[in-house]
């Protein structure tokens, strides 16, 4: 049994941590750790794999809900673990969730609606492409220039943090869709596409833990050595994204909201439709997602045309 006070460490075998978590085979493949490790050491194996001992139980741990330590942490190899979880999501993950939806749609009693979903996903990944892009060449980058001594002083890791929140809370957006708004009978199909983003969804939402946890302090850490080499102690700044909660049926007015929203309007014009400030309209549209679960323009036209508020072409191309 792992003590779940100290968690794992170098003596324990591979071949425990999986039977303890065998959710952790992910990780272990992100590390590039080759499998076939038999009965050895996880000092061992991560030794003979090239890979940094401490970085990869404290990954392992955070994953595990276990006693983790953030400190020296190898920058290399937490990106490179990083760089394969983009590659898993966004050739792997993503694509295999695309084509399940494709087979479970039923084309032949909504087809408009089924392709609107298949966008609103398309859509979602494209944003997920450009954060990991983001990442990769930019975040990536200006880390490795840290690493060979080098600041900036127009960037610093602090503001990479913000925009983590929403691209986890858009797969569970359409997951509600698909669940509390989408009619369709024998769903074994879409069961199982649906199962798919639940998993997808909780992978990334551990993928932003590591970041959030281990990579972003590991590098205001180094960039605090650095700037104070050079007599420049800068503050850190980071920010928690909040994800929303399903709720209940929609008001009257809620849903001629939901119906100018899909119908492309902004605020100011819905509240001049409405007789209405624009104030009141901002607070129906946050009530509105507190309710449904759902915050993007493109899933709110989605949700008014399988519930019959609005037609198709009334709505404004997603």
């Amino acid at each position: 049994m792992i003590d779940k006070t100290s968690g794992y460490h170098p003596a324990h075998t591979m071949r425990q941590l999986i039977r303890d978590n065998a959710l952790l085979l992910p990780a272990i493949s992100r590390f590039d750790i080759a499998f076939g490790f038999g009965d050895h050491p996880i000092g061992t194996v991560c030794r003979d794999n090239g890979v940094d001992t401490h970085t990869f139980l404290s990954v392992c741990n955070l994953l595990s809900g276990y006693q983790y330590t953030s400190s020296d942490i190898s920058l290399p190899s937490l990106m490179g673990y990083l760089k394969r979880a983009h590659s898993s999501f966004l050739d792997v993950a993503l694509p295999r969730i695309r084509h399940h939806l494709i087979e479970a749609i039923n084309y032949s009693d909504t087809d408009e609606v089924a392709l609107l979903l298949i966008r609103f996903f398309d859509d979602y990944v494209v944003e997920v492409k450009r954060h990991m892009d983001h990442e990769n060449e930019v975040i990536f980058r200006y880390v490795e220039s840290l690493l060979e001594g080098e600041t900036r002083d127009d960037f610093s890791i602090g503001s990479f943090s913000v925009n983590h929140g929403p691209m986890a809370a858009k797969l569970n957006e359409l997951k509600d869709i698909f669940i509390y708004h989408y009619k369709q009978r024998e769903n074994a199909r879409l069961s199982a596409a649906l199962f798919d983003i639940i998993t997808c969804e909780r992978d990334m939402m551990s993928h932003f833990e590591v970041e959030t946890k281990l990579f972003i302090p590991a590098v205001e850490r180094l960039e605090r050595t650095l700037r104070a080499g050079r007599g420049q102690c800068e503050a850190q700044d980071e920010a928690d994204g909040e994800g929303a909660a399903a709720g209940a049926t929609l008001s009257g007015r809620e849903k001629d909201i939901v119906c100018g929203i899909a119908r492309g309007k902004a605020n100011k014009e819905i509240a001049d439709e409405l007789c209405i400030s624009v104030h009141t309209v901002a607070t129906h549209r946050r009530n509105i997602a507190a309710k449904l679960g759902i915050h993007s323009p493109a899933g709110l036209a989605i949700y008014a045309i399988i519930n019959h508020l609005v037609s198709l072409d009334d709505v404004t191309p997603i």
